[in-house]
């Protein structure tokens, strides 16, 4: 399965002759990519999928996006599970387990 995240650019960049720009994902700040979308201009979404700006989208279907997202992790919650499927409290306790190492 693919997914692609969309995520708003906030600046533009060259990186080695590669078009690059650093997008905001609902507050986590990465970059990516922008060669296959050279007309993104800054405050536009994008969604991007393993690095790479795929496609531009307005941001009534970002925002749409990022509700499907809630409504997932809270439905996972209330079965007890994260977004993986793992039980909350073995995610917890593994948690734990790494900041002891």
């Amino acid at each position: 399965m693919c997914l692609a995240i969309p995520g708003k650019l906030i600046e533009v960049f060259d990186e080695n002759g590669l078009k690059m720009g650093k997008l905001d994902y609902s507050g986590a700040i990465n970059t990516a990519c922008l060669e296959y979308v050279p007309e993104i201009k800054i405050g536009q979404y994008a969604l991007v999928h393993a690095g790479f700006a795929i496609n531009i989208i307005d941001e009534d279907e970002a925002q749409k996006t990022y509700a499907a997202w809630d409504e997932v992790v809270d439905a996972a919650k209330a079965e007890g599970l994260d977004i993986f499927g793992m039980p909350l409290n073995e995610t917890t306790k593994n948690e734990k387990r790494k900041a002891k190492d």
